[in-house]
């Protein structure tokens, strides 16, 4: 298989240590109660990344696993569901509400903004009949984050739980689940995190496990099923067999993020966001939002003489590099910048920018002086 550089928003580049990590001698997972105790410390590193002392659970399957598993182990037949819509994946949670038999309530916005709070207020004035509300952190095709340390705790005010997309900002943003006021947070290792794909990341509060334990009916099916994790350290029993080496793997990611400190990564995270944003618009680009830009992805309108996809397809051709375009709708207009976890570095970055530069020429676009050397002014 032809190896091609990578630069996508997830997965992202995996760090060599991280990579070995993976290819350790393991042992037996069911049987072994030393790994339960890694298992369990993984989870507590997680827990500091996310700022709670709510439970952690690692699931084996990748990030989607944990938007499905929250919403089948809460929705029961009937239950208004405030769906906080402003991208794909934020309207997505649309499709996993009704799916467990309830009720999507929209409140929808535009997706070039983050979603506004005080409309939100006024919205929930009016109707706030809802047993949980989702919202993406980071909605993933655009780029745009919403502010949960205003959203969660108006819902909560509310005595909504909070649902939480934080998949695409998982380790690249500020996240304080505790002060925040979130139940249920979910993430993938593939992201932010840099480790392979294939895990789920979810907090779950002791207000959301209460919803949970205190059903009318029982949670349909067993693998989506966030209750079956309840108790295990203390049973030293998992309710499936575990992927060893991908939490192994996922340790080492995190020890990476520790090590430098969440500060440090959080700083790293927006000053190369800042820098690419600012060096994008000199250049002549379009950005596709008007406010609220993550830290983790920058969404850039291609023009329609050249369209994403004929973009992306060229600099595969002649650069051999992978990037992405969006999804749905936009996927023939956006091309996204995902500088996110390792992606985040200054060597990625400035590599990408460059065949960005080179390709946009190649295809007739001549753009206002180099988009390397405008990124370096701006750092």
């Amino acid at each position: 298989m032809n190896n091609k550089n990578v630069y996508m928003p997830g997965p992202t580049n995996v760090r060599e240590n991280v990579r070995q990590a993976r290819s350790l001698e393991t042992t037996n997972p069911d049987v072994d109660a030393d790994f339960v105790e890694f298992y369990k410390n993984t989870c507590e590193k997680m827990g500091k990344v996310l700022n709670t002392k709510n439970d952690v659970y690692i699931l084996n399957g990748e990030g989607i696993l944990g938007l499905e598993a929250a919403c089948a182990s809460l929705t029961e037949k009937g239950d208004r569901v405030l769906v906080i819509d402003n991208g794909i994946f934020g309207r997505g949670f649309e499709d996993f509400v009704t799916i467990y038999g309830g009720e999507a309530v929209l409140f929808s916005e535009s997706h070039k903004r983050a979603i506004d709070v005080e409309k939100l207020e006024a919205f929930l004035e009016k109707d706030h009949n809802f047993k949980y509300a989702t919202v993406v952190h980071c909605d993933t095709p655009t780029g745009v984050l919403n502010d949960l340390s205003k959203i969660c705790p108006l819902l909560k005010k509310y005595k909504i739980l909070t649902v939480v997309d934080s998949v695409a900002a998982m380790g690249g943003e500020k996240l304080l689940v505790d002060d925040w006021k979130i139940d249920i947070v979910l993430g993938g290792s593939q992201k932010c995190i840099s480790a392979q794909p294939g895990l789920s990341i979810v907090s779950v509060s002791e207000d959301a496990k209460n919803m949970m334990n205190n059903r009318k009916t029982k949670i349909i099916g067993f693998y989506c099923n966030l209750t079956i994790w309840q108790g295990y350290y203390e049973k030293k029993y998992f309710p499936y067999t575990m992927p060893i080496s991908d939490i192994i793997s996922l340790d080492r990611a995190l020890d990476n993020i520790l090590e430098e400190g969440m500060e440090n990564v959080l700083s790293r995270h927006k000053k190369i966001a800042t820098a690419t944003r600012e060096a994008l618009i000199e250049y002549g680009a379009e950005l596709f939002l008007e406010s609220g830009y993550s830290n983790t992805v920058t969404a850039v309108v291609t023009p329609d003489s050249i369209g994403a996809l004929n973009l992306t397809k060229h600099i595969c051709e002649k650069y051999n590099t992978i990037i992405g375009t969006s999804l749905e709708q936009y996927e023939d207009k956006i091309l996204r910048i995902g500088h996110m976890g390792e992606n985040a570095n200054l060597d990625k970055i400035i590599y990408i920018l460059y065949i960005l530069d080179n390709s946009l020429k190649d295809l007739g676009f001549k753009g206002k002086g180099s988009l390397v050397s405008l990124f370096n002014e701006y750092l």
